[in-house]
């Protein structure tokens, strides 16, 4: 059995205890968490009214995804995707598994798993579901419901290659470390709108992806929340 000194011990311990610690946090403080019964409304409330007038014209298309975290040794990860330059939607950002909701999905989080395995190969029993985040808009005419969800570090992907050009992971560590947000001010439609944008091994996480990033941020690290 190969040696391990007493300081790298105590270091994976630590680091261990975090990942237990953070995964507890988040679970307890999503464990209320219920699916919004009207997306569009809780996330058009999120803005001043004439802001979302302005920025949201038109009845938004309901839509979710699944914000995996997976349970890797050295603490949490965040399982994102970035999309093939050829799809209509958000082509070769990265992303969150998921889209629409259909005709067939029983609700937000039907959708969210589903489109985990169409993209992902994720079957649907492997997602151990937290709960929700806020319903948020998209200028792009959709109001998407996260479902935050953990994944066993065995989990094997298959991913659709049509639909995802590559799938990668970001510590939550680094997700939750404030020097890693960036934030901006676009003014879009006659609304200034903040964008936050996350940059990690070469990949640019940016816009929707990056602000529902930013509010796990928030519930994992406020106290009371």
């Amino acid at each position: 059995m190969p040696w391990t000194s007493p300081a790298a011990a105590s270091r994976a311990e630590a680091a261990a205890r975090g990942s237990v610690t953070t995964r507890t946090r988040i679970a307890q403080r999503l464990h209320d968490s219920v699916a919004p019964a009207d997306p569009e409304a809780q996330a058009r409330a999120a803005w001043p009214p004439a802001a979302a007038a302005a920025l949201f014209p038109a009845p938004l298309v309901p839509a979710a995804v699944l914000l995996p975290l997976v349970e890797r040794a050295p603490g949490l990860s965040v399982l994102l995707t970035r999309r093939t330059d050829h799809l209509r939607d958000h082509p070769g950002q990265v992303s969150f598994p998921g889209g629409r909701v259909e005709r067939g999905d029983a609700g937000p989080l039907a959708t969210a798993l589903r489109e985990a395995g169409e993209e992902l190969g994720i079957e649907a029993s492997r997602v151990t579901v937290a709960g929700y985040l806020p319903a948020q808009a998209i200028v792009t005419g959709f109001v998407v419901t996260p479902v935050v969800g953990f994944l066993s570090a065995d989990i094997e992907l298959r991913p659709d290659t049509f639909e995802v050009a590559e799938a990668f992971e970001v510590p939550l560590a680094f997700i939750l470390d404030p020097v890693n947000l960036m934030t901006s001010i676009h003014l879009l439609r006659g609304v200034e709108v903040p964008v936050f944008e996350y940059h990690y091994a070469g990949h640019r996480i940016w816009g929707a992806t990056a602000k529902m990033l930013h509010t796990l941020s928030i519930i994992v690290k406020t106290d009371g929340y």
